[in-house]
């Protein structure tokens, strides 16, 4: 249920999807006695689409969220494990085109090979299902062997966890499959910006991982100086750090996050 309902959530509470919804609602009342309030609506959407796509209200919330947790720095000792979250593969366009499409978050699978180079007796753990509501087609992890390959990782050095939808799923499953002993150490790369989220889940299921943050899109502060390039990039930002700032709060009042908003311990 709970998946069904994030699902659905994701997709309302999407800003831009709102901000659209406000306008169309305006449209419909425009042609009714209810002309004055649509018109209302109308414009206060086109003005928020103007003002969320040129502050930088969406590179601010990136920002703290992806500076919750700072770049990884190997301290010494030997990693037993590198756990990689899905979300690198376009499954849609994968099935249609009939080979691997990666997304912009590819730089987990880089960032992953070029530790399991620097750590050759670590275990390389890709978990990754199929996320889709109506899901009949392969999980991401099918995908990935190949891929890995061609990064110079050898296949049997991959463990593939394909049944997770979420990242709540990714740390529960994870954690069945590998079954990580007490002291040992182990790495969990995933985009900066769901870090805390991706933390506090493995924090619930109890598996002990070093974050290893990925695929930066800010430079903190800096960034808030950065005007976008058109309304649209700006909307991207706000999407992007609203699902996670949402699915921070749904994780954590349904029990799938260990804090509201994890930090390093």
């Amino acid at each position: 249920m709970f998946f069904i309902l994030s699902k659905a959530l994701a997709f309302l509470l999407i800003p831009s999807n709102v901000v659209v919804g406000i306008g169309l609602a305006g449209l419909l009342l425009m042609p009714t006695r209810r002309r004055r309030a649509g018109v209302r609506l109308v414009v206060g959407s086109l003005l928020l689409l103007v003002v969320g796509g040129v502050l930088p209200l969406g590179p601010a919330m990136i920002a703290v969220l992806e500076s919750r947790f700072p770049p990884w720095k190997d301290t010494g000792g030997p990693v037993h494990g590198i756990v990689v979250l899905g979300g690198v593969i376009n499954l849609d366009l994968t099935a249609k085109r009939g080979t691997p499409a990666i997304g912009e978050t590819f730089e987990r699978m880089t960032e992953a090979a070029a530790l399991a180079r620097r750590h050759p007796t670590a275990r390389i753990v890709f978990t990754g299902g199929n996320p889709g509501l109506f899901a009949g087609g392969p999980p991401e992890a099918d995908y990935v062997v190949e891929l890995f390959e061609l990064l110079g990782v050898a296949a049997e050095r991959v463990v593939l966890e394909s049944r997770s939808r979420n990242t709540a799923e990714n740390a529960i499953f994870s954690k069945e499959l590998v079954k990580p002993k007490p002291g040992e150490r182990w790495l969990l790369v995933t985009s900066a910006v769901h870090m805390p989220r991706a933390v506090g889940s493995f924090r619930m299921a109890a598996f002990a991982v070093e974050p290893h943050p990925v695929d930066w899109h800010s430079a903190g502060a800096a960034s808030l100086w950065r005007l976008p390039r058109n309304l649209l990039g700006g909307w991207s930002d706000v999407d992007t750090a609203a699902h996670e700032w949402i699915g921070l709060f749904a994780y954590w009042i349904s029990g799938r996050s260990s804090e509201l908003f994890p930090g390093p311990r």
